[in-house]
């Protein structure tokens, strides 16, 4: 009886069960980056044609592959350039009447567009300003050479720009001040060669608005005379000045005189004894920053 049901299954069941499908191995394609080509793809055939061809002109795959990484290496090592000769608004930075021309390495003052009111030519390579510089820029209010390499400024370059009130000449290798512009403000020619000798008597006493002047760090042997009632801030630390006199901030034949609007004098790293000369800071409300004894 069991021999016959065995027999009945298999005879029944099991031509109604479909064989599985044979497995077949999943073929992957892999292509070279950035390429259109398919690396799978290639037969023998195919190679053998390529290695042919390569060996038929002489040429080696891996040897192109080289030059090409050398000529690049080559071009990365090309030091980057300045070309100095570009209009002034593509060398420098040009915006809203403010001309920009710092850290590029100029050697001269670029041509200045004619509306330009504010110019910034900090730490570069000039070393002489002319006269022809600013002729026909006439709106100038500020300027600043700060960090050049300036020795010389020819007599006009800076008298004839009637609106300039703040210049700055600091860090720079003046041995004299040139003639400054009459509504001037600020001027700092602190850190350089400047000489007694080298501004003359009158330098300042026409600057009715001058209210700041910063000398400090150079050469001086006297404080500078006629020095405006408009001035607030003087800086003369560490010069040479060795003397001073009743007249150099006060006046000596007027005893009830004050200077009213200064501020700040600043005096320290100067060879001079400033408790010596009690009478020259009589009229002053603040003593001078200095040494006392």
């Amino acid at each position: 009886m069991e021999t016959l049901q065995a027999t009945f299954f298999l005879f029944v069941f099991v031509p109604l069960v479909n064989p599985a499908p044979p497995l077949q191995q999943e073929s992957f394609q892999f292509y070279e980056y950035d390429t259109d080509v398919s690396m799978g793809s290639l037969t023998q055939q195919d190679y053998e044609m390529q290695s042919k061809d390569i060996r038929k002109d002489g040429t080696n795959v891996s040897l192109d592959t080289s030059l090409i990484l050398q000529s690049d290496d080559s071009q990365l090592d090309v030091p980057p350039t300045k070309d100095t000769n570009l209009p002034t608004c593509l060398l420098c930075v040009c915006l809203s009447g403010s001309v920009y021309c710092e850290e590029i390495d100029i050697e001269a003052v670029p041509p200045l567009p004619k509306e330009t009111a504010y110019l910034y030519a900090r730490f570069n390579k000039i070393k002489r300003i002319a006269a022809s510089d600013f002729a026909d820029i006439t709106t100038l209010r500020r300027i600043d050479f700060s960090g050049n390499r300036i020795e010389e400024i020819e007599d006009g370059a800076f008298s004839k720009l009637l609106l300039l009130e703040e210049l700055s000449l600091a860090e720079n290798r003046l041995v004299k001040l040139p003639v400054l512009p009459p509504k001037l403000t600020s001027l700092n020619a602190n850190q350089n060669r400047i000489k007694s000798r080298g501004i003359k008597a009158n330098a300042f006493k026409k600057l009715t608005n001058l209210a700041y002047l910063y000398l400090g760090h150079n050469a001086l042997e006297s404080v500078p005379l006629n020095l405006p009632e408009s001035l607030r801030i003087l800086h003369l630390q560490y010069n040479n000045i060795t003397s001073i006199t009743d007249d150099t901030f006060c006046k000596s034949n007027n005893t009830r005189y004050i200077r009213t609007r200064m501020d700040e004098i600043r005096m320290e790293g100067n060879p001079i004894v400033l408790a010596k000369h009690v009478n020259a800071f009589s009229c002053l409300r603040m003593l001078p920053v200095g040494t006392y004894y």
